[in-house]
């Protein structure tokens, strides 16, 4: 109630206001009340152009300084740093562009505003113009998407050859189950109409896939550093995406489909919790969290970094809260972890 009696009132005054305006307007006799622009209107909106050019110019410097530290920490996959390499290339080439022709752009509005007497040169066409602010483009366009396209060859080398963990990413609303092959490094086959939940078969897994018995369903990812990962991806709904930001990884999931990923874990959990800029935004982030706590406000635990994979597709209601938690370790820990986990074939054996 007290929010729609300010908006009211906020609306009331508003109304008050554009009235007073109005107001002030008729009581103008005097004024002139050309509809076309002269001399000081022209020139008045030059320099409107320059204050929004050292607007434009200062948000942009306060973001970077503000905000900077908002971005992604290093990479923490092998192909990570090449693929950071070609968006900061990318970006800076945007940055450089926009600035010089938005200050082109607001110098020219203010040089060539109009004035009594001046009639502007129009120019039917210059093909040397066009020429230069075609080629130019076209080059540096061609050169960016030619090593687009081979960083992204590079990244979606999927194959067998380098001895690859096989783990299936289960996409559904609004969780995800991760499904790894096991001792024979083979999948074993799934299908949605397969599901069985009285049986827990949750995944639709075919019992009847000798490759199957072996695979080990889990609700928490860990990953061996320095091992490649080969990816597989099912949805069970609706389409999802598998983002690992830290990763450099994203992929959609398709219902009816198995998409693919790869990647090799070149951090730990461990290494990256103790990297400066990590440290730092724990430390930003519980300060905020202790704030909020203290005001009662729920879920302000003290937080801790993790990888972490989402859903970059706006899935649902609550697509927000679809998330796994990543554990990048050394491989004699991973070892240890996955032998500690259930069959499949063991937890259909315990429901029977």
């Amino acid at each position: 109630m007290t929010t729609f009696l300010i908006l009211a009132v906020l609306v009331l005054v508003a109304i008050a206001i554009w009235q007073m305006t109005k107001i002030f307007e008729l009581s103008q006799i005097k004024a002139v009340n050309s509809q076309i622009a002269n001399d000081t209107d022209n020139k008045y909106n030059g320099y409107l152009l320059f204050l929004f050019l050292i607007f434009i110019y200062g948000i942009t410097i306060f973001s970077f300084w503000k905000y900077g530290k908002m971005l992604l920490p290093e990479a923490a996959s092998a192909h990570g740093a090449e693929y950071d390499n070609l968006m900061l290339v990318s970006m800076a080439i945007i940055f450089f562009v926009q600035t010089i022709t938005q200050a082109l752009l607001h110098y020219f509005g203010y040089k060539y505003r109009g004035e009594q007497g001046k009639k502007a040169l129009f120019y039917a066409d210059n093909d040397k113009l066009e020429f230069i602010w075609t080629i130019i483009p076209v080059i540096v366009l061609a050169g960016l998407i030619l090593w687009g396209l081979y960083t992204w060859t590079s990244i979606m080398d999927i194959n067998d050859e380098d001895d690859p963990i096989v783990v299936e990413l289960y996409a559904q609303q609004f969780n995800w189950t991760a499904r790894y092959a096991g001792a024979d490094n083979v999948l074993g086959d799934a299908n949605v109409r397969m599901i069985d939940i009285d049986r827990a078969n949750i995944l639709g897994v075919d019992e009847s896939d000798d490759y199957a018995k072996d695979d080990i369903i889990v609700k928490e990812l860990h990953l061996p550093v320095g091992r490649k990962v080969n990816f597989k991806m099912r949805s069970q709904d609706v389409l999802h995406s598998a983002y690992m930001p830290h990763f450099r990884a994203q992929m959609n999931c398709v219902p009816g489909m198995i998409t693919q990923f790869s990647f090799t874990p070149s951090i730990t959990t461990a290494d990256m919790r103790n990297k400066p800029e990590i440290i730092d935004k724990v430390k930003r982030t519980n300060t905020i969290r202790a704030e909020k706590a203290a005001a009662g406000v729920e879920n302000s635990d003290p937080w801790e970094f993790d990888y972490i994979l989402l859903c970059n597709k706006i899935c649902g209601k609550s697509h927000y809260n679809m998330q796994m938690k990543i554990i990048v370790e050394e491989e004699e820990d991973y070892n240890k972890w996955l032998a500690e986990q259930q069959t499949f074939s063991q937890s259909m054996a315990s429901v029977q």
